[in-house]
């Protein structure tokens, strides 16, 4: 039992096939069509697709004028990808809390606590693909003259009070790494209502280029300049391609994410010291269900995560707080976040991918209740 599993079918192969046929597969019309197709699955005005989630971050801290000198806020409860983008751009990274075990997303009123006058942002996150409360980050956004950013990683297909994820800050970043609901190996998108950002966003994509080579390939121009130093952060034809075939099957895969998380939460919720997140999530939302994540009895993780690999049944850790890292405890960056380390050493996440059978979903539970209700 795999912790996530793709699945390839003859369709799949055919649209890579078609690229692969036509020569051109640099980023060219198979990127500016996911690209489009995108956007208007965000409801956004601007999408760019990239190398991969950790490009569209670095882009978008960038985009929005971070720099040395400037602190960025975001939950430790996180991939450290987050935390390491904001240091790329030479701006510090500041840690807060979550809001509890029924909540791993950020703590709002942990904020106020994170904040100084050089806070510049607070990038948030929808763990798990849970949206976030979305209202208290804005507001306190707005009245401390801050920028929100959208780390949408975990969150293609979710919304809050009916505003899709990835379209609630001033840029919203999405990974397409082989383990999200939107799988193309390696890959990114970042999605923008604002115009001026945007542009910024193209240049900084490809190296500050005023034309790409696709359009100098069409005709579309003769030459270029070079107006920024920008990056080669640019997506390929063929991985494209791929994404645009999973946008289409994206809603019946998270559709079918959500029938397995609740079969997972009517079967362990509350059973001899299990516990699943977000057993009361704000109607006004929807999850795109990335992560089955349960939290097991304090101690037990360690010997569970064992027995379930005894058994063939991958699990993982989402995630390892970024601020208990060497390296950000070398830089002195830690500050009290005692919910989000209580959490951190009882949180196991469970395999979860759209085409898990019933039958694999109770293997897993039936397993896991084995395990820990065996000293219970």
């Amino acid at each position: 039992m795999p912790l996530a599993d793709v699945l390839v079918d003859d369709e799949l192969r055919s649209v890579v096939d078609e690229v692969v046929d036509s020569g051109w597969w640099s980023m060219g019309p198979k990127v500016e069509e996911f690209e489009a197709a995108f956007a208007e699955f965000t409801g956004t005005k601007h999408a760019f697709a990239v190398a991969n989630g950790t490009a569209a971050l670095h882009l978008a801290l960038l985009a929005v004028g971070c720099g040395p000198g400037d602190e960025v806020i975001l939950p430790s409860l996180n991939f450290v990808a987050a935390a390491n983008a904001i240091g790329h751009t030479g701006a510090t990274p500041v840690f807060c809390d979550i809001s509890g075990p029924d909540d791993l997303n950020l703590d709002p009123a942990d904020l106020e606590a994170a904040v100084t006058p050089s806070t510049k942002a607070v990038l948030l996150l929808h763990y798990g693909g849970y949206p976030c409360d979305v209202a208290a980050v804005r507001a306190f956004a707005e009245e401390r003259g801050l920028i929100v950013l959208e780390d949408a990683a975990h969150a293609p297909g979710a919304s809050w009070h009916g505003e899709p994820c990835g379209s609630l800050g001033r840029v919203g970043c999405f990974s397409f790494f082989s383990n999200k609901n939107l799988p193309v190996g390696e890959g990114g998108m970042i999605v923008t209502d604002d115009d001026e950002l945007a542009q910024s966003l193209r240049l900084l994509r490809s190296h500050g280029m005023t034309t790409l080579t696709w359009e100098r390939h069409r005709g579309h121009a003769a030459s270029y300049d070079v107006v920024a130093r920008g990056f080669n952060y640019r997506l390929d034809e063929m991985r494209a391609a791929i994404g645009l075939y999973q946008l289409r099957r994206l809603p019946g895969e998270n559709a079918r994410r959500h029938e397995l998380t609740e079969r997972y939460r009517e079967r362990l919720h509350g059973v001899i010291g299990i516990s699943i997140p977000f057993s009361e999530l704000d109607e006004g939302n929807v999850s795109s269900h990335h992560l089955a994540v349960a939290l097991l009895p304090e101690g037990r993780r360690d010997e569970v995560r064992a027995a379930l690999a005894d058994k063939r049944i991958q699990t993982s850790v989402h995630y390892p707080p970024i601020h208990l890292f060497s390296y950000y405890r070398e830089l002195g960056t830690r500050r009290p976040l005692p919910r989000t380390e209580a959490v951190a050493e009882r949180v196991v996440t469970l395999p979860l991918y759209g085409h898990m059978t019933d039958e694999q979903s109770d293997l897993v539970v039936d397993a896991l209740l084995e395990t820990v209700g065996a000293d219970a």
